[in-house]
């Protein structure tokens, strides 16, 4: 498929006149690298003379869950330290006897554990780091695994625990020494972002408190009660470092995780269960597609695609949250920008 580069700028130049989002970063690649890229619009709306760049830092949101979460329990699949159908109360003490002990890691990543749907932790458990991981290993299911696909960020944020269980590091230590520089993702990292870096960050929502858009500290509100770093949400990154990571994902090599996992993610887990999903990553909207394109979205506007079929990857860095949490016109720019860079079934 040739990519028709004046309609992808022009979608996203409309996005950036409509308001959908200050300003946007793409780019379309294979295995061998990126075949085309670009940016529009401004850094910040208030600053002229600021216009996004290749290298514009982005609070990648839900896109933490992939770059970091679901990386990072790959290697431990793939070296044998944990088991896709294992119930969690068989070897991590911190779940016996509480519901979350016959859940599996499966059921996690296919988001059918039957966990509580309640995603911010803001009130639930205090402010302790200690109280809200037991708050959130101990509390009953939303209801039985495997009886429902139910997206919630706990699956996440359960898994970065899990990871930690087994390894005994804090998460953001396993995704850099495992996942990001293996894979010289060099300015990928959690927040706070040092002073220099969050120069160059992409700005997100008005944080009512300070009166000023967060720039360089993570939105979700999750990630910033436990200090920047979950399996939630937390992460930073840049077009570069993401294109690093999806090529990966085309012709994977050690030492991070390898070809059998990204087989086993990217495919239907859950049978006749819908939504579809693989294991984290879920199949394109059109059902022709199901099966040829798979997408992870992050809320801050961020986006990534990945087609073994096709070997393609494609990234959609926005942030839209700058103006708005309302969804509907960014999901139509992201999917016209995925037709344009996989083409239709």
């Amino acid at each position: 498929m040739t990519l028709d580069i004046p309609r992808i700028e022009q979608l996203l130049q409309d996005g950036v006149r409509d308001r959908v989002y200050p300003g946007a970063v793409w780019a379309v690649g294979n295995a061998d690298g990126t075949a085309a890229s670009g940016t529009v619009g401004l850094l910040d709306p208030t600053v002229p003379g600021e216009p996004m760049r290749l290298d514009t830092l982005f609070d990648i949101a839900s896109l933490t869950k992939i770059v970091a979460v679901w990386a990072v329990i790959g290697t431990l699949i793939e070296e044998g330290k944990l088991q896709l159908h294992t119930p969690l109360g068989a070897f991590w003490p911190e779940v016996t006897g509480h519901p979350l002990a016959q859940v599996t890691a499966r059921e996690l990543l296919t988001h059918t554990a039957g966990l509580p749907l309640r995603a911010n932790l803001k009130g639930l458990y205090g402010t302790d780091p200690q109280d809200i991981r037991d708050g959130v290993l101990c509390e009953a299911l939303h209801r039985a695994p495997s009886e429902a696909v139910e997206y919630t960020d706990r699956a996440a944020l359960i898994l970065g625990y899990l990871a930690e269980h087994l390894t005994g590091r804090p998460l953001d230590t396993l995704a850099t020494s495992r996942i990001w520089e293996p894979l010289g993702m060099a300015e990928t990292r959690f927040g706070l972002l040092p002073a220099d870096m969050a120069a160059r960050c992409a700005p997100t929502e008005l944080d009512k408190e300070t009166s000023t858009h967060l720039k360089g500290t993570a939105h979700d509100f999750s990630a910033r009660l436990l200090g920047g770093t979950c399996g939630i949400a937390g992460a930073f990154s840049t077009l570069p470092d993401l294109a690093r990571f999806l090529r990966h994902m085309l012709a994977p090599t050690e030492p991070t995780f390898g070809r059998s996992w990204i087989a086993d993610s990217l495919r239907i887990r859950t049978g006749e269960l819908t939504p579809a999903r693989g294991l984290f990553w879920h199949p394109a909207p059109d059902t022709d597609l199901r099966e040829e394109v798979w997408v992870h979205y992050g809320f801050t506007g961020t986006a990534m695609w990945i087609s073994p079929r096709q070997q393609r990857w494609a990234v959609l860095l926005t942030n839209k949250l700058y103006f708005t949490r309302d969804r509907v016109q960014l999901t139509g720019a992201r999917d016209a920008f995925r037709l344009l860079t996989f083409g239709r079934p």
